[in-house]
């Protein structure tokens, strides 16, 4: 069974649309379903032909949407150059805390992993820091609107266009500027509540602050310039957050 939809497919490459919580790659060695893993058995003849399976854009194990599949060698080299050149875009919706004072803002702030320069009880937390990595993200208010919860009342569906590829970058510039991404267990009101959802799980206590048991940010279109676009929709669970609003 098959935990991803195929959106496209050509003899170079293929675009599967990754549902929140499917892994891309292993991450330990205990047999839980990846986006790898399955892609392998799915294109097993052409792997047994000389096929590859090389994943271009890699998201996070909670962010939904689009990923592109690169099915040979040459494909992955040819991707990867339209990578480093900029040359394949990336836009990504988000559902955020709260309503921005603009509608279009320009994030220009490098990042580095926050345990470099000080204490961070998460390994992996990234943050701004001016000895980091460029890091760019264009942001547009695609949407305000209010939602009645335990936590807040108003919301806003974002469209983030990132110009670098650094790791967590569109979650840690929406909560530089003071709009975290909903569901966000590291970035959002509290860190603790990260390290809290890894020892005891999802709990009732956890969804009163964070509202989604996963951050809301969903790969939404990707495109080779000049070339060919592919679009998605949000996935139920987020669309339907939106749809209770007002």
């Amino acid at each position: 069974m098959l935990h991803f939809e195929i959106v496209d497919e050509s003899d170079d490459y293929v675009l599967v649309n990754k549902p929140p919580f499917l892994l891309i790659h292993p991450t330990k060695p205990n047999g839980a379903p990846t986006l790898w893993k399955q892609l392998r058995e799915l294109l097993a003849f052409e792997i047994a032909n000389g096929g590859q399976v090389s994943i271009v854009n890699r998201l996070d194990r909670e962010t939904s949407g689009l990923v592109l599949v690169a099915k040979t060698a040459a494909a992955a080299r040819e991707f990867g150059l339209l990578m480093q050149q900029r040359s394949l875009r990336k836009e990504y919706l988000a559902i955020v805390w709260g309503w921005p004072t603009w509608e279009h803002k320009l994030v220009d702030a490098p990042l580095d992993r926050q345990g470099k320069h000080q204490h961070s009880v998460v390994w992996l937390k990234q943050v701004i820091h001016a000895a980091g990595a460029p890091a760019q993200t264009q942001f547009f208010v695609e949407r305000r609107f209010r939602k009645s919860t335990p936590s807040g009342d108003r919301f806003s569906v974002i469209r983030a266009i990132p110009r670098t590829g650094r790791t967590h970058q569109i979650r840690v510039h929406l909560a530089s500027v003071g709009h975290p991404i909903v569901g966000d267990k590291i970035y959002g009101p509290d860190e603790q509540l990260y390290l809290r959802f890894i020892e005891t799980g999802w709990t009732h206590e956890l969804e009163q602050q964070l509202l989604l048991p996963r951050h809301a940010l969903h790969s939404a279109k990707l495109a080779i310039e000049g070339k060919r676009e592919w679009t998605t929709v949000l996935p139920d669970d987020l669309a339907e957050f939106c749809s209770g609003g007002f």
